[in-house]
């Protein structure tokens, strides 16, 4: 504790003239960050956390390209739109000297990121796109598939992210292509695929689709596994299908974008969140799986061995990292609002 407090008041002593020393503008995607954490940094440093929230990566860049980061101080982009932001010069370099936690994370999964030395980002939370299905209507064994996702008894019952790389992602597994596939042939067929599939789809969430499984307005459809996990918390018969086909991985880090006016603040708000009691809390409340490894040692055995947050070695070797697109953003971006016409 004592090694915080002297670390803020240098971090402090550090603020450019125009920060405001006690605040911190935190933008991050929705039910992603457990209030009781969130209050203990403001007891411990006197930091307030102003948060603010979003539903996609696309609405986040869209948003701090539009105001040059300026407003927020912390953002929390997937790996593809952190290797973007990293090469639009969208992001500040991080300072490691003020992040002595990051001795913490799992290095193994550090290095097989965009950003391997985490020069302008540190790793969050990791975790999968998947298949949520409510056991109460449908039997599990008869989902297996992305592919059943089309299957005319589930029209009018099925719940998609709202999100680009997720829905068109399945698309593309779903004909036996990597998740992040350029060839323009390929993303076209999927995208003539996932026109049979929009019209029967119920309901676009990434806030908190799992509220349409609990209240059976769906019945099953893509979800991310911290929902499922939720979900299945409160309703164990919906339960999380890896599959076969394969399914998207994805890791969330914390940037801090150009533009932003309390940079000290943001690396002290980093830092906390990689202590181990913290990254626990995070994990074992929101089930996400955690980058940080003293953290997952500390997990009750429910979560460290619950296959929604840790799949088995069998159904990660099926899982593939989202990656940057390059070039083919562009075309990525055009399928996907002509989908969501």
């Amino acid at each position: 504790m004592k090694k915080l407090f002297i670390l803020l008041a240098l971090l402090i002593m550090a603020a450019p003239a125009s920060a405001a020393p006690n605040e911190l503008f935190l933008f991050i995607w929705s039910e992603y960050l457990p209030d009781q954490v969130v209050e203990q940094f403001t007891r411990e440093t006197g930091i307030k956390v102003n948060i603010s929230t979003y539903d996609s990566n696309e609405a986040m860049y869209a948003k701090v390209k539009m105001v040059g980061g300026k407003g927020y101080d912390l953002i929390v982009p997937s790996s593809d739109y952190v290797a973007r932001m990293m090469r639009e010069d969208m992001l500040v370099p991080l300072d490691h000297s003020l992040l002595p936690n990051l001795c913490n994370l799992d290095q193994d999964l550090v290095t097989k990121m965009v950003d391997p030395e985490s020069t302008y980002s540190v790793p969050y939370m990791w975790g999968s796109t998947a298949i949520a299905v409510n056991t109460n209507d449908i039997d599990p064994a008869t989902v297996t598939s992305i592919n059943d996702l089309w299957r005319p008894e589930f029209a009018d019952k099925l719940v998609l992210p709202n999100d680009m790389r997720g829905v068109l992602g399945l698309g593309l597994k779903s004909l036996g292509y990597s998740l992040n596939d350029t060839d323009p042939q390929h993303l076209h067929q999927a995208f003539e695929k996932l026109k049979t599939l929009i019209p029967h789809v119920r309901v676009f969430d990434s806030d908190s689709p799992k509220q349409a499984l609990l209240n059976g307005e769906v019945q099953l459809g893509a979800v991310w596994n911290g929902e499922a996990y939720i979900a299945n918390s409160e309703d164990p018969a919906i339960v999380y299908v890896y599959p076969r086909e394969g399914y998207s991985l994805w890791v969330d880090s914390f940037a801090i974008p150009r533009g932003a006016a309390n940079i000290p603040q943001a690396h002290a708000f980093i830092n906390f969140l990689l202590r181990p009691d913290m990254a626990k809390i995070i994990c074992e409340e929101l089930g996400y799986s955690s980058p940080n490894v003293e953290a997952v040692k500390s997990l009750s055995r429910e979560v460290r061995n619950n296959p929604i947050v840790y799949p088995s070695r069998e159904d990660l070797s099926r899982g593939e990292f989202e990656t940057d697109l390059g070039e083919a953003t562009r075309l990525y971006n055009e399928l996907w609002m002509r989908l969501k016409k």
